[in-house]
């Protein structure tokens, strides 16, 4: 098993320029200021989950200190991060109203009974959330032209590959362990594929939505006219619209352990039906 622990940040929040960004680029889009917002509010509720997991593999030191010591400090980067820049490019947006009303909502998903059975099958879940906010963030990163958004998107989007990479190489450590076999993996990466587009996402992107209703323009301008279903609507399609879904099919098949051929085989039809599914 190769565990990689880098040190605890790879990048501050002193290597964003904020002064470089070009607010004419993204203000005035509602539908990216949401998805900036609503991914601020999750990562910065991050550490929340964080802590669970720590107990849950408490006496395994090792998962325990890479938890503490590499994914929190990382995820609640993000969080600090994104914040930031709604702040400064949408500065009449009440972030810290919006997050409190996100905040109370997310936190009652929070508990040890949202884990899967099994450690090993935990793990397969945390490689389907790696799996979605690494294609998550690289959609985003193509939907926009701002170039320090573009750039702290890629940022983001490389410490969730890494995360990933961590979490199935527990995965393997506990499927030896435990000796899953190939139905409970696939039944605990379906539990999560199933549940990725609810619970913290929509709960995030419709506090942002209130929000974002509640202060009108968050940019200074008009306030155009704006509905919460369109809103949402709109926000759901363009991050749609980007996802690499062979990336995404490739990184949910990958804890299943198939033949090379096999899983060449079934990357292409899996990635078409997904597609379908996100943009209907």
């Amino acid at each position: 098993m190769t565990v990689v622990l880098p040190t605890p940040l790879r990048w501050s929040l002193e290597d964003l320029d904020l002064s470089r960004i070009e607010p004419d680029r993204v203000r005035g889009h509602d539908a990216l200021f949401l998805l900036v917002c609503s991914a601020s509010f999750i990562e910065s509720g991050s550490d929340m989950y964080t802590r669970n997991l720590i107990e849950h593999f408490a006496d395994d030191p090792e998962v325990a200190a890479w938890l503490r010591d590499h994914w929190e400090p990382e995820e609640l980067q993000h969080g600090a991060a994104l914040k930031a820049y709604v702040r400064h490019v949408w500065p009449g947006f009440d972030w810290e109203s919006a997050y409190a009303g996100f905040f109370e909502e997310y936190a009652r998903l929070c508990t040890m009974d949202e884990l899967e059975p099994t450690r090993g099958q935990e793990m397969v879940a945390r490689c389907i959330v790696e799996m979605g906010t690494t294609t998550y963030y690289q959609a985003l990163h193509e939907a926009t032209d701002e170039p320090v958004l573009r750039d702290l998107f890629w940022r983001i989007r490389c410490d969730e590959v890494q995360h990933y990479k961590n979490f199935f190489a527990f995965f393997r450590k506990y499927r030896e362990i435990e000796g899953l076999h190939r139905g409970q993996v696939l039944a605990a990466l379906v539990r999560r594929a199933l549940e990725l587009r609810k619970e913290d996402a929509s709960i995030a992107l419709r506090h942002a939505v209130n929000g974002r209703l509640r202060t009108g323009a968050v940019d200074g301008g008009p306030a155009p006219i704006a509905n919460a279903e369109q809103l949402t609507k709109d926000a759901i399609q363009l991050v749609s619209s980007n996802v690499p879904m062979g990336l995404a099919v490739r990184m949910t098949l990958k804890p299943l352990l198939l033949r090379p051929g096999v899983q060449r085989v079934v990357e292409r039809p899996l990635a078409a039906i997904g597609r379908r599914v996100l943009l209907t």
